[in-house]
């Protein structure tokens, strides 16, 4: 194992001398995964809580595909499904998106992570204690205003807890990347075993990296944790005279 490290220590970590590769890729692909899945899952979620029925079905059935399917077929069909298609073929800018193995990459594990998404936060906003929506309403506050001062903030608190679960397991939905030959730490572990056929080496270092990547997000969470949700401990007793 030492040998492996000496020798391709950088092709694990950041590259290989022409392109990044490792472990910066994968850090990539989820933070650029968790972001883009949070920022399209923010206004889906509201739909999805709305009282309006067709517009949270609508928003239900995207949900209920991406969340029923598998992560690795979703991939395929983004990279070599949706290319084969004749529109997308004959549009310059779609097909300039799609022979791009990273773009499709990024827009599978986004899809899916805002389905998920969608869903954790929908079931916080609809958590939300109806008095703090009632207090806000009686102070005046319109719908947009009351969404971006009292629900949304609340509802995102509530929601860490399974924001933090999710992002584990996108970290670990990132080893599908190099299906589309991405060249992620998978591939590199991949490649390397190729190469030295020490598979239990390869693999092993390829474990130790994810499971301090997944350790180090577990102890961001419980910080966001404990100082998110601090609102929620019971008040500390009061002290006898």
């Amino acid at each position: 194992m030492i040998d492996i490290v000496q020798q391709y220590w950088r092709n694990y970590l950041f590259t290989d001398g022409y392109q990044y590769t490792g472990l910066v890729v994968t850090l990539w692909l989820l933070a650029a995964s968790i972001a883009s899945g949070f920022l399209l899952a923010l206004p889906l979620s509201v739909a999805r809580a709305s009282s309006n029925r067709w517009l949270s079905y609508g928003i239900g059935l995207y949900t209920y595909v991406f969340r029923g399917t598998p992560l690795y077929v979703q991939l395929l069909l983004c990279y070599s499904g949706l290319y084969a298609l004749q529109i997308v073929q004959t549009h310059a800018l779609l097909a300039d998106f799609f022979r791009s193995a990273m773009n499709c990459t990024l827009l599978a594990f986004a899809l899916n992570e805002g389905a998920y998404m969608t869903e954790i936060l929908a079931g916080a906003i609809r958590a939300v204690p109806y008095g703090e929506v009632e207090a806000a309403q009686a102070m005046g506050m319109s719908r947009l205003t009351l969404y971006r001062r009292v629900v949304m903030p609340s509802a995102l608190r509530r929601a860490l807890p399974m924001c933090g679960n999710e992002v584990i397991l996108m970290l670990h939905s990132t080893t599908l990347a190099f299906t589309a030959t991405i060249p992620d730490l998978m591939k590199v572990t991949r490649d390397v075993n190729s190469a030295t056929y020490a598979s239990f080496s390869a693999f092993g270092i390829a474990a130790g990296l994810y499971a301090t990547m997944a350790f180090t997000l577990v102890w961001a969470f419980r910080k966001l944790e404990a100082r998110g949700l601090s609102f929620l401990k019971p008040a500390a007793a009061g002290r006898q005279h």
